[in-house]
């Protein structure tokens, strides 16, 4: 970054209390991102809807958030690609002044056993979720205003071990090193970095291809005895976003009813 792109960032970082906060949500279209887009529509960010394909899904988003009074914008970028993800950073400047706090829900998951795993499937989970997570915190550390704050996906079972999740688990755990080494060199911006990583999750993404059974199963390991839902993980999303949970950063938080 030239020395004059450092001078109009920290210009553009200073606070103003007339101006309203701005939040990017990756993977915003569906599942948990689209309800952390409502949740902060709801918190009054304008909000700026990252989407890899689905332009009618994202385009829905942004009627629910205009219908209810609330300003949002979709953007179709591949978090993997830095070109794309700068020109999303881009386009949150020029329609809303520039960005608060970035949500990172885009991912991808893919269950095998570690000795059927097909190392093609593996470089393009790996793509996303790591390189794309890198990417994405790259462009945020550069372009975020001060009090901000920075939210990536990880998930519990970096913790849990359960079969089958070896690839998933492993590139989820390297987010979460990156949450917190980001968190660090982050110091003296006022800019908050956490990692949300939620349990089992009644999304699409999470439903597809298990059997009745196996989602019987998974819902009673909570003590409270159910599957997450998006609207539960938005509001763990919606606290470290906020002013209010400034004073929380460095943390990978654990969403999950209680596994253990």
């Amino acid at each position: 970054m030239s020395a004059q792109e450092t001078a109009d960032r920290d210009a553009a970082s200073e606070p103003r209390a007339d101006r309203p906060r701005v939040a990017i949500v990756t993977g915003g279209s569906r599942g948990i991102g689209r309800e952390t887009v409502r949740r902060l529509a709801a918190g009054q960010f304008a909000v700026l809807i990252g989407y890899a394909g689905n332009c009618e899904l994202a385009e829905a988003a942004v009627k629910d958030v205009t219908a209810g009074g609330g300003r949002a914008i979709a953007v179709q970028a591949d978090v993997a690609d830095e070109q794309q993800v700068s020109a999303l950073f881009a386009t949150a400047d020029a329609e809303f002044g520039g960005v608060d706090v970035v949500v990172h829900s885009a991912g991808r998951a893919l269950l095998a056993p570690i000795a059927e795993l097909d190392l093609a499937e593996l470089d393009a989970l790996h793509r996303t979720n790591i390189r794309g997570t890198f990417i994405v915190a790259q462009q945020a550390a550069r372009r975020i205003r001060s009090g901000g704050a920075v939210v990536t996906f990880s998930t519990s079972v970096v913790g849990l071990a359960f079969p089958g999740y070896g690839a998933y688990s492993a590139s989820k755990g390297a987010v979460e090193a990156l949450t917190l080494i980001l968190a660090r060199e982050l110091r003296g911006r006022d800019i908050t970095v956490n990692a949300v990583a939620p349990g089992p999750t009644a999304t699409d993404l999470f439903l597809e291809g298990k059997d009745d059974q196996t989602i019987v199963r998974l819902a009673a390991q909570p003590p409270l005895e159910r599957l997450g839902t998006p609207a539960d993980i938005a509001e763990v999303i919606a606290f470290p976003a906020s002013p209010a949970g400034h004073w929380v950063n460095g943390q990978a938080i654990r969403a999950n009813g209680g596994i253990i």
